[in-house]
């Protein structure tokens, strides 16, 4: 009789579970136009008022997107067809009374950008980022949720996610965030896979290209996967066992990397055969390596994610930059791209923030806070970012690349830094602070290095010796101390004089002029602005340091006149000492090789 009871008892509670399975259907008449027709049906509701809202922000980002404006025809109707009362408060949500225990909506969706926020719909795919395409209810959060996608088989469209199958089109999620967390990509698209430790690998590939091409640009993948495992020394575990790369590289996408727990959207307009075979695999580098860090090395700041708000952290710089700086160390070491390659790409990162202005008005915690007014935001007002920030992205990159080169020093290395960190935080998914990973670095290799690090270069804006730790592995930093510099971007305008493009930088022989945006040069040194030659190889060409230019401009249609002094060009040059004409010692090539993984 007790195991009757009890199996009376769970298979009620069996039954309640699935009673309470919120399910989604979409559909795709119209995708000619770019539209969806979603519907819901939400069951066992026990208040009287339901809250359905449009998401405002998205896994992976960090801004706010506003996905309910995107939505129309919005209708709710009970379990008998009857229409509820539905009331609006703010743009976001609606709010549905009047029910008798289940809600049923359908919505109109517009979507046309495809990219890893956004959803776009035609008859090539449809591109569903889930935050910007689903209604959903905040308070039944915790159920299981089903899907119906409902292909367009006059398309040959198959589908592609993370979710798990349940049978024909329908798939699951266990709760609200995992299903919020799994971009799907319908389309005529190839697939691949291949096992690593018994978990799957797979790309959906939505390319116009031939199946050898896929098959290359696989192999290009594989070779990254099998890197990148062994700087943490082992995949993660993934749910269900498998990692799927939604790869859409068609014209009409939006080039876009974003990561999610068990799959990552890669898209962008240069098909295989126009350049994405190289030109696309560094994303593919950068967002793998999140499946580890962000993805499971969770910053705390991040828990729990806010469909409602911004998502704020501090911890951007090692979350995003020093999964920036393996991005192309990976390709390095996977073969896919020379050292020297490798080496000399640094430069533009490296200068971008060496130069930067911003240091002097925020540390890389108070840059990766400025997320939410940089991370696909949009604003119709100027800002000074040019002088007031550097990318979280960028900026973590570099210091990434002066710890490694740091550590190597003491015959440590950022590998075996980042292992650490993966067994303490990423296995166990224990979310960390800024204070972990300085404790972490402090266990490794020890309080004052790590102490040292943080403390100067984390809390604080200095910048480590570049030149000292380069020379350890025979690479130069150079400058043309020869090259005159301006500080200002120039285009050349229809009647042939020199827009300024951005805000020129603080400090620089522009900005000490006064020269600022949207000034219009109409000479210098009383001769007509010069066409046919980019501005900066004009400058470098025609001048040396300390020579000053008498420059014309308007600004507001009115002519003014300035004096501008030009100074050294503050950029550098990184190569490997070779290209120098010089040979690396052996102990500085085998320091190279031992970052580089390469003979």
């Amino acid at each position: 009789m007790r195991y009757f009871i009890l199996f009376i008892i769970f298979g009620f509670q069996s039954i309640q579970i699935i009673a309470q399975t919120n399910s989604y259907s979409i559909s795709f008449e119209n995708a000619v136009h770019h539209e969806a027709n979603v519907s819901a049906t939400f069951p066992d509701i026990a208040s009287d008022t339901l809250t359905l809202r449009m998401s405002r922000t998205s896994p992976g980002r960090y801004a706010l997107h506003e996905f309910a404006k995107n939505v129309y025809n919005f209708k709710a109707k009970d379990n008998k067809g009857n229409s509820l009362q539905v009331s609006r408060t703010n743009p976001y949500e609606w709010k549905v009374s009047g029910h008798d225990g289940t809600i049923v909506i359908s919505y109109t969706l517009f979507a046309n950008r495809g990219d890893g926020t956004y959803s776009q719909i035609d008859e090539s795919h449809a591109h569903l980022n889930i935050p910007s395409t689903f209604m959903y209810a905040p308070i039944l959060n915790e159920r299981e949720i089903e899907v119906d996608f409902k292909t367009r088989d006059d398309l040959n469209w198959k589908i592609a996610t993370q979710l798990p199958h349940v049978k024909d089109n329908i798939y699951s999620a266990q709760n609200l965030y995992y299903f919020m967390d799994s971009p799907t990509e319908l389309s005529n698209h190839k697939t691949r896979e291949f096992n690593v430790d018994g978990q799957k690998i797979k790309l959906a590939l939505h390319d116009p290209g031939t199946e050898e091409e896929a098959d290359t640009y696989f192999e290009k993948i594989k070779k990254v996967v099998l890197e990148e495992k062994e700087v943490f020394g082992a995949l993660p575990s993934f749910d269900y066992g498998s990692y799927t790369f939604l790869a859409c590289y068609v014209p009409n996408a939006s080039g876009d990397g974003m990561e999610h727990r068990n799959s990552t959207i890669l898209t962008s307009t240069r098909t295989l055969a126009n350049g994405g075979m190289e030109g696309n695999i560094g994303t593919v580098s950068h967002e793998f390596f999140h499946s580890w860090n962000v993805e499971r090395i969770r910053p705390k700041s991040l828990e729990p994610f806010n469909f409602e708000e911004a998502n704020m952290s501090g911890e951007l710089w090692f979350a995003e930059g020093f999964t920036s700086y393996y991005t192309n160390l990976i390709l390095c070491r996977a073969g896919l791209i020379t050292p020297e390659k490798y080496v000399e790409g640094l430069t533009g990162t490296f200068n971008y923030v060496w130069i930067s202005p911003a240091r002097q008005f925020f540390n890389p915690i108070e840059m990766s806070y400025q997320a939410p007014f940089v991370d696909a935001s949009t604003s119709v007002d100027p800002v000074n970012r040019e002088n007031t920030f550097i990318s979280y992205y960028s900026y973590g990159s570099v210091l990434g690349l002066a710890l490694d080169l740091s550590l190597r020093e003491k015959d440590l290395n950022l590998d075996d830094f980042m292992k650490l960190v993966w067994n303490t935080y990423g296995k166990t998914e224990n979310s960390y602070s800024i204070e972990n990973l300085n404790e972490t670095l402090n266990i490794y290799a020890g309080d004052t290095f790590g102490n040292n690090f943080f403390n100067r270069f984390i809390h604080k804006s200095e910048m480590p010796s570049y030149t000292d730790l380069f020379k350890t592995v025979g690479v130069s930093l150079s400058q043309n101390t020869e090259a005159a510099y301006i500080g200002a971007a120039v285009s050349i305008t229809d009647d042939l004089n020199g827009k300024i493009q951005s805000n020129t930088r603080i400090g620089s022989p522009a900005y000490i002029a006064g020269l600022d945006k949207d000034d219009i040069i109409t000479s210098i040194n009383n001769k007509p602005f010069p066409n046919g030659i980019q501005f900066n190889t004009f400058i470098k060409d025609e001048f040396k340091p300390k020579d000053t230019l008498s420059i014309t401009f308007l600004r507001e249609g009115i002519e003014r006149k300035t004096e501008v002094t030009l100074t050294s060009d503050p950029n550098y040059a990184i190569n490997l000492i070779e290209k120098n004409d010089k040979t690396p010692s052996k102990k500085v090539l085998k320091a190279r090789q031992a970052w580089l993984k390469v003979e």
